[in-house]
């Protein structure tokens, strides 16, 4: 009876190990499959981020055309939302909500050096994630921020692995505010750059308007000073009795006055010009134009601006066009070919992949009388001769 007890108590001690064993190994196949679910939702999560929702927007990236992820006023406006992101993203890690970790680990039996290793190895994990979300803040660029994204997905991938044990592993909240800040950082350098562009363009348009404005007032003196001599002239004619010199002076009079009114209405109305349409082959090849418009007495003064240290051969005049409505028709010509703008970023980047045939068959429906001259083969002289021989 007794050795049969023993026996017992063996058998039972024997089933109690197999059963811990197999607790141990159902544990630890638990584990893993939790680790593996994590994976994957986090590969998920990644995916939907980078996901496209809109034809539209698989297009505008297609093109290289920058799609903003939030949609705010300036870069001031993107710069405060930033500063009020990172306070979320400190808070976060403040109130120990960047990173995940077991609770019921113990070393040596002891819960307290238990969660020491784990709060010291979370820390570890924290600084090694931060270090790679900073490079992707410093390093930004637009284009850049799909492929830094996908980075700082696979370091936190990378510390999900290396904390698996201990269930050590970036925060969803946490990794979803980082990549906030990444988009946000990303919108606000393209502001920023659109805005420094916007200046450009304006103090450009300025000088352009001060040189428009410049010419004017030279030819209103020119004038002037032909219109006092004139009518002198016909004071000391008309007391000498030359009445035959009288009347020519006083046609020519009447032109230098019409010639007056012609420039103060200029002056007076801003959309009244020149619209010019010029190519550069050297350049940009021959299926390239720039269609643009000029306020300019001497329109060509504009052109010869145009062909200045930036480029390196000469703009070649295909057609230039005076309207009281400059500004319509060069309105108009750029909604025309609208859809072959080379920038299709920045509007006022007048460059369109059009032929000069193309634009004189525009011209010729919008134009009508007012075409002063019209080329469709440029002439091209530095090029050609830089390419001879």
């Amino acid at each position: 009876m007794v050795e049969e007890a023993r026996q017992a108590v063996r058998d039972v001690k024997s089933e109690a190990k197999q059963v811990a064993k197999d607790a141990e190994k159902t544990r630890k196949e638990a584990e893993r499959h939790r680790g593996e679910i994590y994976q994957a939702e986090s590969r998920l999560t990644a995916l939907r981020a980078q996901l496209v929702i809109t034809d539209e927007t698989v297009l505008l990236q297609q093109a290289g055309i920058y799609a903003y992820h939030h949609q705010l006023h300036d870069a001031v406006a993107y710069r405060t939302r930033l500063d009020s992101l990172k306070a979320e993203i400190k808070n976060l890690a403040r109130n120990n909500q960047a990173v995940l970790a077991a609770t019921d680990w113990t070393v040596n039996g002891s819960a307290r050096e238990g969660r020491k290793m784990i709060r010291d190895f979370s820390k570890l994990m924290l600084r090694a994630y931060n270090a790679e979300a900073e490079y992707a803040v410093r390093t930004m660029r637009p284009h850049r921020l799909t492929s830094l994204i996908d980075r700082l997905y696979k370091s936190r991938e990378t510390i999900a692995k290396l904390g698996a044990t201990m269930h050590i592993r970036i925060s969803d909240a946490y990794h979803d505010a980082r990549v906030r800040e990444l988009q946000l950082t990303a919108d606000f350098l393209q502001k920023k750059d659109e805005e420094k562009e916007a200046q450009r363009e304006a103090r450009a348009r300025e000088r352009e308007e001060a040189a428009a404005q410049r010419e004017l007032d030279r030819e209103r003196d020119k004038l002037n000073k032909e219109l006092n001599h004139y009518e002198a002239a016909i004071e000391r004619m008309r007391a000498q009795g030359d009445h035959d010199a009288v009347r020519d002076m006083e046609a020519k009079l009447a032109e230098i006055q019409q010639a007056l009114q012609d420039v103060d209405a200029r002056a007076a109305n801003v959309r009244t010009g020149y619209v010019y349409v010029v190519s550069n082959i050297g350049a940009f090849g021959d299926s390239i134009v720039k269609i643009g418009m000029t306020r300019r007495l001497e329109p060509l003064d504009r052109v010869y601006e145009l062909s200045g240290a930036a480029v390196p051969f000469r703009f070649d005049v295909h057609a230039l066009i005076f309207s009281k409505d400059a500004v319509g028709l060069e309105t108009r010509l750029h909604q025309e070919f609208a859809d072959r703008r080379v920038n299709r970023v920045n509007s006022r980047k007048e460059f369109f992949y059009v032929t000069p045939a193309e634009v004189r068959t525009a011209l010729e429906r919008f134009a009508g009388e007012h075409l002063v001259e019209f080329s469709e083969t440029p002439q091209a002289l530095e090029w050609r001769a830089s390419n001879t021989g």
